[in-house]
């Protein structure tokens, strides 16, 4: 049987949705981050060096890196359902999307995440202007730049395509989500940009998703609860 090694809100979270799409039986081994310094747990370490997650063992193949996995089981499980034809169009919009969510987007993302986290972390209250003027300054330096063109560049396939690789909902879908779900979570970023909002409201309605969330517990960046 698969197992995934499962760290919640993490990328872990879209394997679960992969195995559920591909009607895959799995167990599922759950991990929790540090209540304080949100990190993964020592134990995850005994799973893979990096001590991060997703990992996934199917029979003697062991893997690390969400694009790896979901690459490894859309072409194991889902050639018929999740993938285009091979050396197509297509198929070359699904190799690069499945790295682009990884290795463009995601970088300055994340880089926003720590830096929120560097303005709300405790310091010294003479020290506080500092910090928040280095964070500014990167910014606009940098950062808000980054975000806005890599979301305007997906927002513009996104205007244009239903899907990412294709006519029809694919691997290709199920890597970008975690970058635009942390991307949406952010107000400012969903009002700016209706389509990827409306996107990853639809990916958040499928049956599979919702099955995933049951599956993986408690997942930050899922559906808002209606107010």
């Amino acid at each position: 049987m698969i197992q995934l090694h499962h760290l919640n809100n993490s990328r872990s979270q879209r394997i679960l949705w992969m195995l559920e799409e591909l009607g895959q039986d799995y167990e599922i081994k759950h991990y929790q981050r540090d209540a304080d310094s949100q990190l993964a747990p020592d134990s995850l370490r005994r799973v893979h060096p990096l001590g991060k997650a997703p990992v996934l063992t199917d029979g003697d193949i062991t893997l690390a890196e969400s694009g790896a996995i979901i690459d490894y089981l859309a072409q194991t499980y889902g050639r018929q359902t999740l993938l285009p034809a091979m050396n197509t169009p297509d198929w070359w919009d699904y190799v690069y999307w499945l790295h682009y969510a990884e290795g463009s987007l995601m970088p300055p993302l994340l880089m926003r995440h720590v830096f929120d986290k560097v303005q709300q972390a405790p310091v010294p209250f003479f020290v506080r202007p500092i910090v928040n003027k280095i964070v500014a300054g990167v910014d606009k330096a940098f950062l808000h730049k980054q975000i806005k063109t890599h979301l305007n560049f997906v927002a513009d396939h996104l205007a244009c395509h239903d899907w990412f690789a294709g006519d029809a909902f694919g691997a290709a879908d199920i890597q970008m989500s975690f970058p635009l779900e942390a991307a949406m979570h952010r107000s400012e970023l969903a009002d700016s940009y209706p389509r990827l909002r409306a996107y990853v409201s639809a990916l958040q309605a499928r049956p599979a998703y919702l099955k995933a969330l049951e599956a993986g517990g408690p997942y930050l960046y899922g559906p808002k609860a209606e107010v």
